[in-house]
């Protein structure tokens, strides 16, 4: 079996390929020229690398025609949310129109592939109390140009599969975090400077934006054995939420890091760090895919950060 994993050299898509070699099957993935490497520099020799930029039809029409995939895991995004409010144009036009040309070109090989597309529970955006877990009905009140493009995303995948009969399967993944994760993600964050700290390299502060809101954390290599799910036994044309199915505060979460580290570690608010809106609580309900697949997450969320912060301390 042949996987393509788009942005293999991102934070899910390195899990997403060492998962994949070890059911082996055979992986492909996509970089650009301005991606980083290091992610993925222990799979040399294991993983087949593709230059193409997503953006351009012609570039991504030859990836399909060249290397013919049985499954395709589209984790290649702007994804963090934030960096949306600065470039709304550019969000929405790399993760739509990119999506858009992969698809295109399925279809115009004629390939019978499954495909993955990677969503977000940020497509539900402002969830009342009374929402609470959330389910896959749940309507989307997406609170950021980032979310409104999954929301695009999965659309496009639904019309593709009704239009075209593509095996196209969405998750709508919770927050999750683990060793890679990006530093501009606050689970990261916070672990990368208290590494610092701990190493001299800055003083003993850390900074924050909003610890009021509250998320639901899955470790990344729970999330990427769930993808694999997705296409072996998920319906096409249908959405899952994955989650823990549990809820922290980034308070609550920022206390377990600094309970795993033995600096004196002073906390301060960081204007600069908080969004124009904020969603104040994501709690997602699995329960449908659990009855679909039987996932369900096994890491515990203190092993979760506890990977990271050794992440951090290993590599500032």
């Amino acid at each position: 079996m042949k996987a393509l994993v788009t942005g293999i050299t991102g934070f899910v898509g390195s899990h997403m390929a060492e998962y994949l070699l070890s059911k082996n099957v055979e992986v492909i993935g996509t970089f650009r020229q301005r991606s980083r490497m290091d992610h993925i520099r222990h799979l040399a020799g294991s993983v087949r690398l593709v230059e193409c930029e997503l953006r351009d039809a012609h570039s991504v029409d030859e990836l399909i025609r060249d290397t013919k995939p049985d499954l395709i895991f589209h984790l290649a995004a702007q994804s963090f949310v934030p960096s949306s409010w600065i470039s709304p144009a550019d969000t929405i036009f790399n993760n739509v129109i990119g999506q858009l040309n992969l698809l295109e070109a399925v279809r115009r090989a004629g390939l019978d592939c499954k495909i993955h597309i990677a969503c977000s529970s940020e497509q539900y955006g402002r969830v009342g109390p009374d929402e609470v877990p959330i389910r896959e009905t749940n309507p989307m009140r997406p609170l950021s140009p980032y979310a409104v493009s999954k929301v695009a995303q999965e659309m496009l995948g639904c019309q593709y599969y009704w239009s075209y009969g593509l095996h196209v399967v969405t998750t709508r993944a919770f927050n999750h975090t683990g060793p890679r994760r990006g530093e501009q993600f606050v689970t990261s964050n916070f672990a990368k400077q208290i590494a610092e700290i701990e190493k001299g390299n800055r003083p003993p502060v850390l900074y924050v934006g909003n610890l009021r809101a509250r998320r639901d954390f899955s470790d990344v290599r729970d999330v990427v054995r769930a993808y694999w799910h997705a296409l072996e036994k998920g319906d096409p044309g249908d959405s899952y939420n994955i989650a823990s199915g549990t809820c922290i505060s980034i308070e609550e979460m920022l206390r377990l890091l600094l309970s795993m580290s033995r600096a004196n570690i002073e906390v301060k608010v960081d204007p600069e760090r908080l969004r124009p809106s904020d969603v104040p609580l994501l709690q997602g309900d699995y329960g449908k895919f659990h009855s679909k697949t039987g996932w369900k997450p096994e890491i515990p969320f203190e092993r979760t950060l506890e990977d990271l912060l050794a992440y951090w301390r290993a590599n500032v």
